[in-house]
């Protein structure tokens, strides 16, 4: 449970629009706002805080915020839900912060690597927590839930029956918390989504692109924990950061002949723990995530480099080009030489073939 600081500074949250929280967050911090593209950008650097907080809003009804700040006091943020109160997909990528309704006394804690849906009743506040010199990296996309509805051809209807019923109360009649567990995957496109690099209006729609992902991941999330499906784990989020660190180094070097002994010996982890952390963020063991990873770089390989399927097969690690073949064709549902031939025909011939 997050502690609350008696000497906390209150930031009040007035505004009606994701734009006009983060106007009023400046008005207290200082920093200034620049915009392109309709992408704004807090800039910070004095005694309150130092880094930044990007916000963009699209007319769908959603709106990306996202922190990439040290405050150097401890922040409270006091939001008025009366004035606007969308739902917020909350994920914490670095850090921690808290949160609590005003009704309730408790803080609850928003984790590294968690995944938290929150939205509150009209009428009533969200208290955000952010403490002090402490690095945070927030990634939030909120939904203003009757322009969404009314601009978006969305079949909300196949959610499960607690998101459901969020997405259509639209008169913000009740309040609604789920704190997920840990989830590494939306920390990968959490990652990719601050890493992009395009500019103008390219830059914008990849990122719209990439905050549907990223909601569906939240939603999936969810959807598994209600229907039971999300493994309960004895792991520590220190041993969760490792099983990530090696699944990246795996994928960096998917040709060297990984063995779980050698695992075991290399992180510190027992053979059981590796396959508990690999099940719980890719849904595979040690050995499918292997696999899988191999399967995916040859085939980026034969579809981008001439090297032929034997040369392929040895630079991943795979000693059988046969076996290669079998499990290629398992996955894809075509033959490396059919995949090879197909990636080289001219674009002409293959939508002939197609």
């Amino acid at each position: 449970m997050y502690a609350e600081t008696p000497t906390a500074i209150s930031i009040n949250i007035t505004a009606k629009s994701t734009e006009g929280t983060v106007r009023q967050i400046q008005e207290v911090i200082g920093g200034t706002i620049q915009e392109r593209w309709g992408e704004y950008i807090l800039t910070v650097n004095n005694l309150n805080a130092h880094g930044s907080i990007r916000f963009i809003t699209f007319d769908w009804g959603v709106n990306l915020l996202e922190y990439d700040i040290i405050f150097h006091k401890d922040y409270v943020l006091v939001m008025d839900t009366s004035e606007y109160n969308p739902i917020h997909f909350a994920y914490c990528l670095v850090g921690h912060c808290g949160h609590r309704f005003g009704y309730q006394t408790d803080i609850r804690s928003l984790e590294q690597f968690q995944s938290v849906i929150i939205t509150s009743r009209d009428g009533g506040y969200n208290y955000g927590y952010f403490p002090k010199d402490e690095k945070l990296e927030i990634n939030v996309i909120q939904i203003a839930r009757k322009k969404y509805l009314n601009k978006r051809l969305n079949n909300v209807s196949q959610l499960n029956e607690k998101l459901y019923e969020v997405f259509m109360d639209t008169d913000h009649e009740n309040t609604f918390a789920y704190f997920g567990t840990f989830n590494l995957k939306l920390a990968d496109q959490i990652a990719a989504l601050r890493k992009v690099k395009q500019e103008g209006m390219i830059r914008i729609l990849q990122i719209e692109g990439m905050i549907y992902q990223i909601l569906s991941m939240h939603i999936q999330q969810h959807d598994r924990a209600m229907k039971e499906k999300v493994l309960p784990t004895t792991l520590l989020k220190r041993e969760l950061k490792i099983i990530r660190n090696l699944a990246k180094k795996i994928i960096k070097d998917v040709s060297k002949d990984y063995s779980l002994e050698q695992l075991e010996l290399e992180t510190g982890l027992a053979q059981a723990k590796l396959q508990e952390g690999f099940k719980l963020l890719y849904a595979k063991t040690v050995t499918e995530y292997i696999r899988h990873v191999r399967l995916e770089v040859a085939r980026d390989l034969i579809a981008t480099t001439d090297m032929n399927i034997s040369e392929i097969v040895y630079s991943i690690g795979f000693s059988s080009r046969s076996y290669f073949s079998k499990i290629f064709k398992e996955k894809y549902d075509i033959s490396p030489n059919e995949f090879k031939n197909r990636a080289t025909l001219p674009v002409e011939e293959v939508s002939e073939v197609a």
